[in-house]
């Protein structure tokens, strides 16, 4: 199981298995340099906008533009060799990005919230964030799935969910915890990691989503070939994800909840199943993914299962890595009898019925033997 190979010395065994290596063909290739990372290839798609032009002409440019970025990947097969030597322009498709979610931010509607506020302007919205953007830690994490370790995890502050059970929870309610960072800091935070070894740069928090307008920018400061792993709640806006797509080489959504009530209870979100689904699978469909989905006590047959079968039918691709890790957190811990279904950990007979379901649909949880 995916959660018993992460503690194995030698991750890479898991590529042993042919249908894992197949799954992440693409990761895999950047990881060990035989591809280019995606946004290396954006960066050297030239772009020409008008001075003051519109959001709405910014996007129109933007969509012109992806398509040739996807166009120069095919031509040199995405080999990195041949992208170093394609010349940086002035201004980049990345840049334009960049400046796009810095335009989305003056109203923001990053995600599914699209609360409006003006975080330039020092705005706060559901996610408690300002247009600063806090990184409370950065390290070599040994404790992610099985491929993706080492994994240079960047943990930002903030949260556009408030999980009741929050495991991060003082980083994610807490949007001044940690130090601020400008997009030159956070390139050099990326390409350190990669230097000491990480296999991929993993953008996680908290949430990553709601720190987009930095990270499209930091991209403009560094070259190195890395995959971008985007570790998610996957409450995005369709804006947000269009930025990502030609960016990130590997998604790791969560995929909380199979029902909205569950979600709006727990997590206090509307919405939840439409804008989650909409969003794995725009993400599968342009790349590489692994989905975790973390067991909840009592939630086997209203989340687990349903969310689950969604997967099995419109995600196939995906690894999904099924987690038992699940113990009271957070408001959880402090208000048990509030939350008396979730104040326990889930039992063994939950599990095992949470592995069977995903045998009897198919899933590659984990590694094939």
């Amino acid at each position: 199981m995916w959660r018993l190979l992460a503690l194995r010395p030698d991750a890479l065994a898991v590529w042993e298995d042919e249908e894992v290596r197949r799954r992440l063909t693409h990761y895999y290739a950047v990881m060990t340099d035989k591809r280019a990372a995606r946004y290396r290839v954006a960066k050297r798609v030239p772009v020409e906008l008008e001075r003051g032009a519109g959001l709405e002409e910014m996007w129109r440019v933007h969509d012109e533009k992806v398509r040739e970025a996807r166009e120069t990947y095919e031509s040199v097969e995405g080999d990195p060799e041949k992208v170093s030597r394609m010349p940086l322009p002035d201004y980049s498709l990345v840049d334009l990005k960049a400046d796009i979610a810095w335009r989305i931010i003056e109203s923001c509607r990053l995600c599914e919230w699209r609360c409006g506020v003006n975080r330039v302007k020092g705005e706060r919205g559901v996610c408690g964030l300002t247009a600063e953007v806090r990184v409370a830690s950065a390290f070599l994490h040994m404790g992610e799935e099985a491929p993706l370790v080492p994994s240079g995890t960047i943990f930002f502050t903030g949260c556009s969910f408030k999980c009741v059970f929050c495991q991060n929870w003082d980083i994610s309610t807490d949007p001044l915890n940690g130090v601020p960072v400008g997009p030159r800091e956070l390139a050099a935070i990326a390409v350190k990691l990669r230097k000491e070894g990480a296999r991929n740069i993993n953008y996680v928090g908290g949430n990553p989503d709601q720190q987009l307008h930095v990270v499209l920018s930091s991209l403009k400061h560094m070259d190195v070939n890395v995959p971008l792993l985007w570790n998610t709640n996957m409450y995005m806006s369709v804006e947000a994800l269009k930025l990502l797509l030609d960016i990130v080489d590997i998604w790791l959504p969560d995929f909380k909840y199979g029902n909205d009530e569950c979600a709006l209870r727990l997590s206090k979100v509307p919405r939840y199943f439409e804008v989650v689904s909409r969003n794995h699978k725009l993400a599968h469909d342009s790349g590489d993914m692994i989905i975790r989905h973390l067991v909840l006590p009592g939630h086997v047959e209203c989340c687990t299962k349903p969310a689950l079968e969604w997967i099995s039918k419109n995600c196939p691709r995906a690894l999904v890595n099924i987690m038992d890790q699940y113990r009271p957190e957070h408001l959880v811990a402090l208000y048990p009898e509030k939350y008396r279904e979730i104040a326990r950990r889930p039992s063994r007979d939950e599990l095992e019925e949470a592995y069977r379901y995903a045998d009897e649909l198919g899933l590659l949880w984990r590694p094939v033997s």
